[in-house]
């Protein structure tokens, strides 16, 4: 039962801001919109606020700075570490209301819209104008701008177009103090000074909340193949990316070992792509307008399999058996997720990657004797998702604090290789006791004085990323 109620006085205060119909406080909504995707962290926030515009954002955060109310900034709620949990009364703005794509502007091949809007949204507006939103990933469904700016969110192209980092030409945000910023405006070009716009992609909500924001498109890839490949161990799929790399540009390079590929199997959705059984796979996505680019894609597989490299492999014939390729990968989440995997989301450069994972595995190996380990990722931009499946033994608390225990030996490795404790995920609650092992204690000093500047009260998103 949530034991945190706003006085009748402050609801009305609050309803004034935002009108009739946009609060809840029912039991259900409370539960909903207090929290992500997670699974560790209970949500118990006090009211739920849906804004609809810029000026009604600004007007409910200066009302929490005078009311010293806590704020959890929500958007498609998608994420996996606790970073939109509202887990001690805060009040939660969700963007849900401001789905609205604003402007097109086609000769600079952007478009400004609201934080609200869905991925898919925004990806299927560009289609139809003739563009593409390259940034993608499962949850493109659900998950919002807003979110994705604010974790930085990245997914299954970046090796060819980047994380959403790249794609964020302005913002408009209303920062912890509830002032309006208009950042960079969608400049290209812009030498004033610094780009405060950054410091709010990946900010996790920390400084302030995402109201809308003006984002790049680009031209659509044409005529994309996928080739998956059965790989012999993971020593031989550096040297296959380089080989294909070289003569090809990819617009993926994804891997899973044969434990995911089971899971996706067995999920009965779609068939093995060959009969080898091998250790590890390999799906790299490359644009063939021209058979020439085929015969090479085809000539540097037949080199991997005469070193020994690729054990077996399909290439698509057509945009319905490159979607169902696509499956084996992007299937796999929804397939483990019935195991409530404790999840790792970390990365490296692309060139310490066969020695981080073997140096990983082995520990994972040892300590986890008993449990199953699914391995995937985008390996070529060097983040790997690492995913231990609970056995039905053990209960959840037991299950959490197997894996935690082992936290710091995987994180340990991590440093060692100069990495990040989060590739693409977010730090929030799950990931904020290992921040040290990405950044240093300066660093974090840093951090937290950026945060005072923007968020002096420290009201937004209490408890994520940094502690005070």
């Amino acid at each position: 039962m949530n034991s945190f109620v706003l006085a009748a006085d402050v609801i009305d205060e609050l309803t004034k801001i935002v009108g009739k119909n946009r609060l809840k406080m029912d039991v259900d909504s409370l539960e909903n919109w207090g929290k992500d995707h997670n699974q560790y962290f209970s949500p118990q926030p006090s009211v739920i606020v849906f804004p609809t515009s810029v000026e009604q954002i600004q007007a409910v955060v200066r009302f929490a700075n005078d009311h010293n109310i806590a704020i959890t900034p929500s958007g498609g709620r998608t994420g996996l570490s606790a970073g939109a949990v509202a887990t001690n009364g805060e009040m939660v703005i969700s963007l849900d209301k401001m789905n609205q794509i604003l402007e097109f502007f086609p000769s600079d091949r952007m478009v400004r819209v609201q934080a609200g809007v869905i991925t898919q949204q925004l990806q299927d507006f560009a289609e139809q104008q003739g563009l593409y939103y390259p940034v993608d990933f499962a949850s493109a469904g659900s998950s919002q701008l807003g979110g994705n700016i604010s974790t930085n969110a990245g997914g299954i192209k970046v090796i060819q177009y980047g994380l959403t980092r790249n794609w964020i030409l302005g913002l408009t945000v209303v920062t912890g103090k509830g002032d309006i910023l208009r950042l960079n405006k969608g400049m290209l070009k812009n030498a004033t000074g610094y780009a405060l716009h950054h410091l709010f992609i990946g900010g996790e909500g920390t400084l302030g909340i995402v109201a809308e924001a003006e984002v790049r498109l680009d031209r659509p890839p044409h005529d994309l193949h996928v080739l998956v490949l059965g790989v012999a161990d993971f020593a031989a799929v550096m040297p296959m990316m380089q080989s294909f790399r070289k003569e090809i540009d990819l617009t993926a390079f994804e891997f899973f070992n044969d434990l995911a590929m089971q899971k996706v199997l067995n999920h009965g959705l779609v068939q093995r792509p060959f009969e080898t059984s091998c250790p590890f796979y390999i799906l790299l996505e490359f644009e063939a307008p021209y058979q020439p680019v085929l015969d090479k894609a085809l000539e540097i597989f037949e080199y991997c399999v005469e070193q020994g490299w690729a054990w077996d492999g399909v290439m698509s014939q057509s945009l319905e058996q490159a979607q169902n390729l696509w499956r084996l990968r992007e299937d796999i989440s929804e397939s483990i997720s019935v195991f409530t995997p404790y999840k790792n989301d970390i990365s490296v450069l692309i060139s310490y990657v066969p020695e981080f994972i073997a140096e990983i595995d082995a520990v994972v190996s040892s300590q986890y004797p008993d449990f199953e380990t699914c391995w995937f990722g985008h390996i070529g931009d060097g983040n790997l998702h690492l995913n231990i499946l609970k056995p039905e033994t053990l209960s959840q608390q037991e299950f959490i604090e197997k894996c935690e225990i082992v936290n710091s030996f995987v994180f340990e490795i991590v440093k060692k290789f100069n990495g990040s404790i989060s590739a693409e995920h977010g730090v929030g609650m799950t990931k904020k006791p290992y921040l040290e092992f990405s950044r240093t204690e300066l660093e974090i000093e840093y951090m937290k004085a950026l945060k005072k500047v923007f968020d002096p009260n420290l009201i937004m998103n209490p408890g994520k990323l940094l502690d005070f």
